[in-house]
């Protein structure tokens, strides 16, 4: 094995093993984005020539990884949702295979999108490759049978929270814990006045930021009802305004379709972006069920959290019980105990969240038990977790 380099290592396409390490990505959603971003930064620190390459979001490929298909190729949240648009994924992920057992990289490194990336992991693995899988499924919630299909598709899972890896533990899965980076990211500065001023609204009177999701999917289902709620807070709080930050320019008029419906003499302005400043603006947040629960809590705003799917999502989750968990948002799973008003379905209707939301602006006690729930998630959950990826990324392309 000390003779000719290349032979400890297999051949077919790849390039001789002097030649700097390649890892492909494959990563779903925003928040794919954002994680692989750290992770992509912090390997080319580590890892001096290394080649990032894959599904990649702007993010990832200002951090400087090649992006050979955009990210929002992977962005379809929901069952009957994914259903519409399988043909296409099937169509994407087979492409994909060809290409990456052509091309051998050294490690596949899928980041979320688990129904996309676990079957393209696992056809990679069983072809030679070696693969990783980052944000564990919630296997630990909902269809644990898949901890199966994990076990045979990836060598390495990297958990986000901190009770994953014990879970994993139990079913024979290696798995590491590497903390959240949007932990490390988010600021913890709660200057409402200073994110008010930022976005050009007034710094007096009472504020609520609504998010009602970054899908044209979510937008059909909760922004009429989120409308419906602000306006009915609105009777109750006159000086009410509102905000809503717009993830994607494509999703402006269906929210402005249900403001104009629903809340048409609420102040209410969107904005481009700036989610963050949106939620640390407002003195509460009305926001779907997703990775801007966890934003929300590590920006120390007060929220109450819904989500509503088509119906066949909805007996598929509830009815046919694949739903585990008592809880959906992050929030709750991770505080000690759950803190967050959650309203799925059927119950997220407007009055129950407007009433939800007046309890968070009239009673102070309840968005400080809140608050203080929120403290104790962050503190656990900063942990460098794009160089923690990044070393064990570093220990498996050392040992190929």
């Amino acid at each position: 094995m000390n003779g000719d380099p290349a032979a400890s290592r297999e051949t077919g396409n790849r390039e001789p093993a002097s030649a700097p390490p390649r890892v492909a990505f494959v990563a779903g959603e925003i928040s794919g984005d954002i994680l692989g971003a750290a992770i992509v930064r912090a390997l080319r620190e580590r890892v001096p020539g290394v080649r990032c390459y894959g599904i990649a979001g702007p993010r990832m490929s200002a951090a400087g990884c090649e992006a050979i298909e955009s990210i929002d190729a992977l962005s379809v949240m929901g069952l009957a949702e994914v259903l519409r648009e399988l043909p296409r994924l099937l169509r994407l992920r087979r492409s994909l295979v060809e290409r990456l057992l052509h091309e051998r990289p050294d490690l596949v490194v899928g980041i979320d999108a688990p129904d996309f990336n676990l079957g393209l992991e696992r056809r990679l693995r069983a072809a030679g490759l070696r693969t990783v899988h980052v944000v564990s499924p919630t296997v630990w919630a909902w269809r644990a049978g898949r901890v199966k299909t994990i076990a045979q598709a990836v060598e390495r899972v990297l958990c986000l929270f901190p009770f994953e890896p014990h879970w994993y533990a139990d079913h024979g899965v290696a798995a590491d814990y590497i903390g959240h980076p949007l932990a490390d990211e988010i600021d913890a500065d709660t200057d409402a006045p200073a994110a008010r001023r930022e976005l050009g609204l007034p710094s007096d009177g009472p504020l609520l930021t609504v998010m009602p999701g970054s899908r044209g999917s979510e937008i059909r289902y909760l922004a009429p009802v989120f409308a419906q709620a602000a306006a009915d807070l609105h009777r109750v709080v006159p000086a009410l305004r509102v905000v809503t930050p717009v993830a994607k320019p494509a999703l402006h008029a269906g929210i402005e379709r249900a403001i104009a419906a629903h809340a048409p003499s609420l102040p209410w302005t969107l904005v481009d972006g700036e989610s963050r400043a949106c939620m640390r603006a407002g003195d509460a947040v009305l926001l779907a069920s997703g990775t801007a629960t966890l934003e929300c809590l590590l920006t120390r705003r007060p929220m109450v959290v819904a989500y509503r799917g088509s119906p066949l999502t909805a007996f598929l989750m509830l009815r046919l019980g694949l739903l585990k968990s008592r809880h959906v948002s992050l929030p709750n799973l991770l505080c000690a105990e759950p803190v967050v008003p959650e309203l799925l379905q059927s119950a997220a209707t407007p009055l129950a969240l407007a009433g939800e939301l007046l309890s968070l602006l009239r009673e102070p006690q309840m968005r400080e038990r809140q608050l203080l729930a929120f403290d104790a998630v962050r503190a656990s959950l900063r942990c460098n977790a794009g160089e923690r990826a990044a070393a064990i990324l570093d220990e498996l392309l050392r040992t190929a």
